[in-house]
């Protein structure tokens, strides 16, 4: 696998500042795999629990913010699952309105850590219409307020 750090050179200086980044190019050029390959390295560095996944399974559920929501959730627990150690996987999931729910959850995950999250949000234009709005609102709003 060619390592992740020279096709994104710029990652580690923005995830040092707490900045956020957008990887864009074409279908198939190896978006996923390198940042799953971040990921890995980022968290075996140790001093970051890092996870890549997917929000595909938005693109299902319309303007459904909620189930939007709660599939990402899901969706960041089973690659936290699979790829972090125990101490760094995310709490139970806060009983919240849907409105706040992702929020909610990372806030709780980002206070029970005892590393820095790094979140790799990949195919998030799977997300449509009000799902789309209300997720990124949050991520905003949790990223303010970091």
């Amino acid at each position: 696998m060619i390592p992740a750090l020279p096709r994104l050179p710029e990652a580690p200086g923005l995830i040092e500042q707490r900045g956020y980044f957008v990887v864009h190019a074409p279908r198939q050029t190896g978006k996923t795999t390198t940042l799953q390959a971040l990921a890995r390295e980022l968290t075996t560095e140790g001093r970051y629990a890092a996870v890549r996944f997917s929000c595909e399974i938005g693109r299902a559920t319309g303007d459904d913010y909620g189930a939007a929501a709660r599939g990402i959730l899901e969706r960041i627990r089973d690659a936290a699952e699979a790829t972090l150690p125990a101490d760094l996987r995310p709490p139970p999931w806060p009983d919240v309105t849907d409105a706040s729910l992702l929020v909610a959850a990372l806030t709780a995950w980002a206070l029970a850590c005892p590393r820095p999250l790094v979140l790799f949000f990949d195919e998030i234009d799977a997300l449509q219409g009000q799902s789309l709005l209300s997720v990124l609102s949050q991520l905003r709003d949790g990223y303010s307020n970091r």
